[in-house]
This record gives structure tokens, C-alpha cells and sequence, in this order.
């Protein structure tokens, strides 16, 4: 009897697991590994709950009475727990309407949220994070065998973020450049984003702080907390304790600070849509950020408006943009000049702004960079 009823409960957290897929950022298998993240995440009380959102997504109150048939104090009592586990994203919508939305596990969700909270090394912690990288395992695997298949898709995938390069890189603007009418510039500078928004809000780098918690910390810096996210996205994570709000001033520091240490700054979007405001801002390391190359289970899909152009004149091969290059696309040929690879290149700016030549420029060139994962032997 006991049996059957854990079947049952299997399958509601199953049905459960694929409509959080169904929300959106990038789906997981499911597996059992999702299944026990779930039940970290949730107990069975929370899971019809979730079902309430299985047709729409994103509801508001007098949608979410009729869709769950809970009261109004029972749905704000459940959206409470779940927006503290990074499933639940509580904000008004542009009218000042409460909206509920669910959130997907990664990419923008339950993942991001959870690490990028500051939190101790409890054994429950630790689980829970071993059990995201043994899940990132199996995604690897299932790529891996069905790897032709998975990059036949490729070209038709999304950006997942936009990069933006340190304020103090000059950008050579073509000016016969044809860019199609419907293509949206978005904002281009670091510091013109932080002046864009009113709210902005800290946290961990959650790809570093999970490392960390698996015993694998970052080898190219130690700064953690320099995840942003802006507008209600900060008014978000900071109400449910993820991260906290600063001023333009300090987000500013932190952002110099994150360009000295060789760090990417790369911009995201609601539902991945770039004509839209950013939500957020991460500084990427090159060791830990499962957007860069020879680091990913999946492609990488990077928008991007500049390349990166290497005068071979003013090179003097001195290596540095190749211990400094994201992708490890940078080598020295047998001239001993800096060569990058150009389909490859996400415009980051991190070679030229480390190289002491000013031999490294960046030049505007709106494109979508599509990296496959590197294939196992």
C-alpha cells in the first residue's frame, strides 16, 4: 500500500516538473535527479499548486482563483514559499496589476535564484547542489550521444545573453554598416545601463557560488557578489532575500571592479526577447560561466554588436589577450601575432582592454555567435 502511494506522488511530482519545463529558459530531462531537486524544492502540498499553471504561465489573482480554486489568502500563502525557492516571480505589470508567473528551473529561474543567495554549507545545501551537477551530467551525456542531432538545431536557437564590453573600449563604428531596419540596438554601455534603471540589486554569481559549494572554486577570481538584476527583477530578488539593492555608485564599482579581473559582462532578457529592457547583468569567468566555450553541455548562443579586430602592426605577441580571451579563441601564429578566431569571437572586449599595445580594437558587427558544445572523444 505504502508503494503504491509513492508511485502516485512520483507521478504528481513528475507532472509537476514538466509544466515548471514548460515556463520557459532552457528544459530539463526528467529524470530522477530533477525529481529529487523538485522534492528538495517542495513538498507535496505545494504541487497542485504548481498544476494551477500548466495552461498559462503568467496569471493574476482573479486568474489564478479560477485556475487553482484556492482562496485569495491560501494563494498568497503559497506564493509566498515558492517565490523564496525561485519559482514564483510576484510583480506588478506595467498597469500595477500583481502578476504570478511561474519560473523554469534554469535560465532564468529556480537555479539562479538559489545560488545566488548567500548561504551557508548545510548538508541539505550541498545536496541540493550536487544534485544540479549531477543533473548538468546526464543533460551532458544525452547531448553527447545524440550530439549530430543536437547541433543540427543549433541555427535555429535563441540568444541566451547579449554581451556588453568595458566602458573604456573604443568602438569603430562602420559607418556603410547596413543593419536591417527591424534590428533593436539595445543599450550598449555598461554605464548606460546602470544610469537606465532606479532599482538595482546584488547578489552572488550563482555559477561561482556553486562551485564553490562543490569544492571546485573559481581560478580566475574571488569576488562573488556581482550578479545584477534591474528594475522589478531587483525589486524581486532583493524582497525575497536572493540579493540586496545598491546604488548607482556602487554598482558601478563592482562593475570596474569585475572589468580588472578579466570578467564578461553579459546582459539578459525576459523571455529572451533583446527588445526588451534588460533583467539582469552577470560577470562572467571563463572557469565557471556554463555559457563559455569548452565549459558548456549546451551550444552557446550569444548575441553580440562588435568583433574584435587585432592590428597585426602593433602586436607584439605578448600573449596576453590569449590568457585573457573568454572563449580561448585567441592564439599566437608562427609570426608570433595574436590571431582570433572570428566566427567564434563575442565581441567581449576583454583582450582589448587588458592589451598594453592598444593593438585590439573593437568594431560594430551585429550577429548571433553559435558555438557547439566541444565534442567528447
Amino acid at each position: 500500500m505504502t508503494e503504491m502511494v509513492d508511485k502516485k506522488i512520483d507521478v504528481k511530482y513528475r507532472k509537476a516538473a514538466q509544466v515548471i519545463n514548460s515556463a520557459g529558459g532552457t528544459p530539463y530531462p526528467i529524470t530522477d535527479t530533477l525529481i529529487e531537486i523538485l522534492k528538495h524544492l517542495l513538498t507535496e502540498e505545494y504541487l497542485d499548486f504548481i498544476m494551477a499553471f500548466k495552461k498559462q504561465r503568467s496569471q493574476t489573482m482573479e486568474q489564478l482563483n479560477a485556475s487553482s480554486n484556492l482562496s485569495e489568502e491560501k494563494i498568497l500563502k503559497n506564493v509566498e514559499v515558492l517565490a523564496k525557492k525561485g519559482l514564483i516571480f510576484n510583480q506588478p505589470n506595467r498597469y500595477g496589476v500583481m502578476v504570478f508567473r511561474l519560473l523554469p528551473f534554469v535560465n532564468v529561474g529556480a537555479f539562479e535564484y538559489i545560488f545566488m543567495k548567500k548561504i551557508g554549507y548545510t548538508a541539505e545545501e550541498k545536496e541540493l547542489a550536487d544534485l544540479f551537477h549531477k543533473l548538468d551530467e546526464e543533460v551532458s551525456d544525452l547531448i553527447q550521444a545524440n550530439y549530430d542531432t543536437y547541433v543540427g538545431t543549433i541555427d535555429k536557437s535563441p540568444p541566451i545573453d547579449r554581451t556588453i564590453p568595458p566602458s573604456e573600449i573604443e568602438i569603430i563604428v562602420d559607418k556603410e554598416l547596413e543593419v536591417p531596419t527591424e534590428h533593436v540596438i539595445p543599450t550598449r554601455k555598461v554605464e548606460d545601463l546602470i544610469e537606465k534603471f532606479d532599482d538595482i540589486a546584488v547578489g552572488y554569481c550563482f555559477c561561482r557560488h556553486h562551485k564553490d559549494i562543490l569544492g571546485a572554486s573559481c581560478k580566475q577570481t574571488d569576488i562573488r557578489e556581482n550578479c545584477f538584476t534591474f528594475g522589478k527583477s531587483a525589486r524581486y530578488t532583493s524582497e525575497q532575500g536572493f540579493a540586496r539593492k545598491i546604488s548607482k555608485e556602487e554598482a558601478s564599482r563592482i562593475l570596474k571592479e569585475a572589468e580588472e579581473a578579466g570578467l564578461v559582462h553579459k546582459a539578459y532578457y525576459p523571455n529572451l526577447d533583446q527588445s526588451k529592457d534588460e533583467t539582469s547583468i552577470c560577470n562572467c569567468c571563463s572557469c565557471c560561466c556554463p555559457n563559455s566555450r569548452g565549459n558548456s553541455i549546451y551550444a552557446i548562443v550569444n548575441a553580440t554588436n562588435y568583433l574584435a579586430i587585432i592590428d597585426q602592426d602593433l602586436c607584439t605577441g605578448c600573449g596576453i589577450c590569449v590568457e585573457k580571451c573568454h572563449n580561448k579563441i585567441i592564439s599566437l601564429n608562427d609570426e608570433d601575432k595574436a590571431e582570433r578566431d572570428e566566427e567564434s569571437c563575442i565581441g567581449c572586449g576583454v583582450c582589448a582592454y587588458f592589451c598594453p599595445e592598444d593593438a585590439i580594437s573593437l568594431v560594430e558587427k551585429p550577429r548571433i555567435v553559435r558555438i557547439p558544445p566541444v565534442r567528447a572523444k
